[in-house]
């Protein structure tokens, strides 16, 4: 019996092998193709970012009801890269006032252009909060951005090469000096909390009148590129895109950052900071924060409110006043 199972098992394998070999022989210029297009993905999977096509896909979400976030952010990141970190590479090298005159236009530009996007996974928790965007935009924009940023630095490193120009920078910071991260931890946190407050102050509390918009983006852009200057510690970023994106091209094989550190310093730190930017502005000017009202606040005189009277006269004092 076992025999003659071994033998019936090996006529299967003969009958099942000859017809797949028939089948392929029959099918030979499609195997041809889908090897030819496996071998081309297998090689551009080393030079294309990972995560992109998780990026794109984002763009979709929720029957593509967030595409216009999605393109804004994307677009948006582009422009914000090219033009705030050309400032002092390619523009500006040996003039510290043409710097920050063209970081000053690229922040501009990049928002103007760009439709007004977050391009800064921190500053989309900190709108999200505060009940600015919901779950699933600040999600799309935070996809949008990493997209953005993914494609930007390789982009703008061959444009660099092809034109001889000085290459692009980012930020990091020198585990040498710093292991475990504490201090860069710190920076970011510090600097993302001013950079919180900067934009709820230009954009919500300050107001210009007609040219509301054209005074308070070169603010924006002055303010950012002061605490630039103010916080070296971690780069820095205070945009956790920025850091990872920067990463993953600085690194010798496109991958993420395989260091707890990294995520320490660039993504909890700032993140942290958003939330604490955004409960303190949610205690000074009343609104909600994660959709619930707080015990305390508002800070800010609401308007509208009524104005506290003058107590009413005493008798006397009326008496006095007719005398």
């Amino acid at each position: 019996d076992s025999c003659r199972r071994k033998a019936d098992f090996g006529t299967i394998c003969y009958v099942a092998t000859s017809t797949n070999a028939s089948e392929i022989v029959q099918k030979f210029p499609v195997v041809i193709m889908i090897s030819y297009f496996s071998s081309l993905i297998n090689s551009l999977s080393f030079y294309a970012p990972p995560g992109l096509i998780l990026s794109f896909s984002s763009a979709f979400l929720v029957e593509g009801q967030y595409r216009s976030a999605y393109r804004h952010e994307f677009i948006g990141t582009l422009l914000m890269i090219i033009c705030t970190f050309s400032a002092g590479k390619w523009i500006g090298v040996d003039s510290i006032p043409i710097a920050w005159l063209s970081h000053a236009i690229g922040v501009v530009a990049a928002d103007y252009i760009g439709g007004g996007p977050h391009v800064n996974p921190a500053v989309s928790v900190s709108m999200w909060s505060l009940g600015k965007c919901n779950y699933t935009e600040m999600y799309v924009r935070i996809a949008a951005q990493m997209g953005g940023g993914l494609v930007a630095f390789p982009l703008y490193k061959y444009l660099s090469d092809t034109l001889g120009w000085n290459p692009l920078g980012g930020p990091e910071f020198d585990p040498t000096e710093d292991e475990d991260g504490t201090k860069a931890f710190f920076s970011e946190y510090f600097a993302t909390v001013l950079l919180c407050f900067l934009i709820y102050t230009v954009n919500w509390e300050l107001h210009f009148g007609k040219y509301h918009y054209w005074i308070k983006q070169p603010l924006t852009a002055l303010g950012i590129r002061y605490l630039i200057e103010v916080f070296p510690t971690a780069g820095p970023a205070m945009n956790p895109m920025l850091a990872t994106s920067w990463a993953v091209f600085a690194s010798d094989e496109p991958t993420f950052p395989k260091e707890a550190e990294h995520y320490f310093v660039y993504w909890i730190g700032p993140f942290l900071a958003a939330l604490t930017a955004s409960f303190m502005y949610a205690v000074y000017e009343g609104g909600p924060l994660f959709g619930q009202k707080l015990p305390f606040g508002p800070i800010k005189k609401q308007e509208g409110a009524p104005t506290p009277s003058a107590p009413p006269s005493s008798p006397s004092s009326k008496k006095k006043k007719k005398q």
